[in-house]
């Protein structure tokens, strides 16, 4: 187990002031780099077959190791939907017009450079709609070479964005393009962007979140940030304006699912913050002082036209991930006091949680189905929560450091799924500080029942008083377990695969549709390739890497190529 680091979460996006990375995450020179790069594999097995590394993405080089300075690299994965079609806007001459079009505009845009003879995977752009009024103009950005320095002024956004933080800039790039260099940065002089988030429902424009170091919020338009040419934010709503509301760094930021344009700010003094994008956010909100900590309070703002509306009080020390369910009815939160705990967000209610085996909980995630959550810290254990039955009902243990990011896959489905409740398979990832990816089958049938130990010729019950006595029943909703249940009592999970990605320590995860991305906290992302992904792409060119969440993802099945294994201690 590591060691407690202090203030210093990982995952609430400041750096560790103590080193928890291997020898080998620290390189001295290029060349010592390049060798270990090399030794790196650019692909990994599974039952399903090969994931391979298709593109990596990366800031431009030239930035100071200093800069990176107090955050994180953190990635969010933003699918812009096609600009609505404007009344009397010509339609295209032909279709051969519009492909040498997009072939231009893919050129000054960076999109299809380095891709041989192969024509170029086009995302961005107005495609034949608008293809008789396209024009360019200069952009700021300076990439590794001169394709990256034209945008187009009608560039109506359409595609798959990644967007990552370095130091003092926020970085976008196409997603399904093969340059490493990103189309288009944003600079913060007051302070370090520490997290973001992309909402692809919005309303009006504004869909897009970035927390600061220094407390401060903004909210803005992708699409229009990639319209512009400049390196500063462009039509942003600025929110806690140098800490009018709380000087707190910011540790995490979320849209409210279905929430007609609200959010949530969390901090690192142990609050969070409830706001309404449509209302001013320089009209002043002030809050009562918290006279208790440790203890969860919700007080509202006096005035309607106050912006946040509301302040929840979630703990003593920092909150450092914060998640909604996908229907938006259930907040979950982690902090550094090692408890997860989750609320009913339309009532402000505490419904459950518990504690960390060990340590600070640093990064969180919810199943499609809201029915479990997936937590990660200092204890080098994935935990797997249930909320029907309010408790652990399994560990992951295979991380030889601080698991940094959580997620659930759910667009993978066994080819052997039958759909039935009692055989339903779960399949997610973690990526931690040991610069591992690994990958995890969770199979319903095996923790519907959990592993009891029981003495010889007794029954399967625990003792009154015993240390996880309150592991075998559900806690009373509204409380939280006051320890984390025995190691011998859990069931344990073991990786389906365990591999190196990175050399530096890995700070987030995504999956796509097809593809799993993963990111190191110096700003570098790659992109794995599902398998037989990658030759479908090479007979369809206009095949996406990634594309926006499904609407249904499919419910995984159960198959005989889990991994699955229930281990006593």
């Amino acid at each position: 187990m590591m060691m407690h680091n202090g203030n210093n979460g990982y995952g609430n996006g400041v750096m560790a002031s103590a080193s928890t990375t291997t020898s080998t995450a620290m390189t001295s020179s290029p060349s010592a780099t390049n060798a270990q790069s090399q030794a790196l594999k650019t692909y990994f097995k599974t039952p399903e077959g090969r994931y391979k590394l298709h593109y990596e993405k990366t800031h431009p080089p030239g930035l100071l190791p200093y800069s990176h300075g107090k955050s994180i690299s953190q990635i969010t994965l933003a699918h812009v939907k096609e600009k609505p079609a404007q009344a009397g806007a010509a339609p295209s001459s032909s279709a051969s017009t519009s492909s040498g079009v997009r072939y231009a505009a893919a050129r000054l845009l960076g999109v299809g450079g380095g891709n041989g003879g192969r024509p170029p995977s086009f995302v961005g752009g107005n495609g034949a709609s608008k293809a008789a009024n396209v024009t360019s103009r200069s952009s700021s950005l300076a990439g590794s070479n001169g394709s990256h320095s034209m945008l187009l002024s009608n560039y109506d956004g359409k595609g798959t964005y990644l967007i990552f933080n370095v130091g003092d800039t926020l970085f976008f790039s196409d997603l399904n393009s093969p340059d490493k260099d990103p189309i288009k940065s944003i600079h913060f002089s007051n302070s370090n962007p520490i997290c973001h988030a992309f909402d692809p429902e919005a309303k009006d424009g504004h869909d897009l979140l970035i927390g600061l170091y220094s407390g401060d919020v903004y909210s803005t338009s992708l699409r229009q940030q990639l319209q512009d040419v400049g390196k500063k934010l462009v039509g942003a709503q600025h929110y806690n304006k140098e800490g009018s509301v709380s000087n707190s760094r910011c540790t995490s930021v979320a849209w409210v699912p279905k929430g007609d344009g609200a959010f949530v700010v969390a901090h690192a003094d142990g609050s969070l913050y409830v706001y309404e994008k449509g209302k001013d956010g320089t009209v002043d909100s002030s809050f009562p002082v918290i006279k208790d900590q440790t203890q969860f309070s919700v007080v509202h703002a006096k005035s309607s036209k106050s912006n946040p509306i509301s302040r929840w009080h979630i703990c003593q020390g920092s909150i450092n991930s914060i998640a909604f369910s996908a229907d938006g009815a259930y907040l979950a939160t982690v902090g550094r006091d090692g408890y997860l705990r989750v609320f009913d967000y339309s009532k402000e209610q505490l419904i459950c949680g518990g504690k960390s085996y060990y340590g600070a909980l640093l990064c969180i995630a919810w199943s499609f189905d809201g029915k479990y959550i997936l937590t990660g810290g200092e204890d080098d254990l994935v935990t797997v929560w249930s909320m029907e039955d309010r408790k652990v009902v399994a560990w992951g243990e295979g991380h030889n450091s601080w698991v940094s990011g959580v997620a659930f896959d759910s667009y993978w489905s066994s080819p052997t799924s039958d759909g039935s409740e009692e055989n339903v398979m779960y399949r997610f990832g973690s990526v931690g500080q040991d610069t591992q990816l690994l990958l995890w089958d969770l199979s319903m049938d095996e923790i519907i029942v959990p592993l009891r130990r029981c003495p010889p010729g007794g029954s399967p019950t625990f003792s009154t008083g015993s240390q996880s006595s309150h592991w075998d029943s559900a806690c009373p909703v509204g409380t939280l377990q006051p320890a984390a249940p025995s190691m011998r009592d859990v069931p344990k999970l073991s990786p389906l695969i365990a591999h190196r990605v990175h050399l530096e320590p890995l700070s987030g995860l995504i999956f796509t549709d097809e593809s799993v991305l993963t990111a190191c906290r110096e700003g570098q992302v790659k992109i794995w390739m599902r398998p037989g992904n990658l030759e479908s792409q090479s007979n369809n060119s206009q095949v996406l890497v990634g594309s926006g969440p499904k609407e249904q993802p499919p419910l995984p099945g159960k198959t005989s190529a889990a991994s699955y294994k229930s281990v006593h201690r």
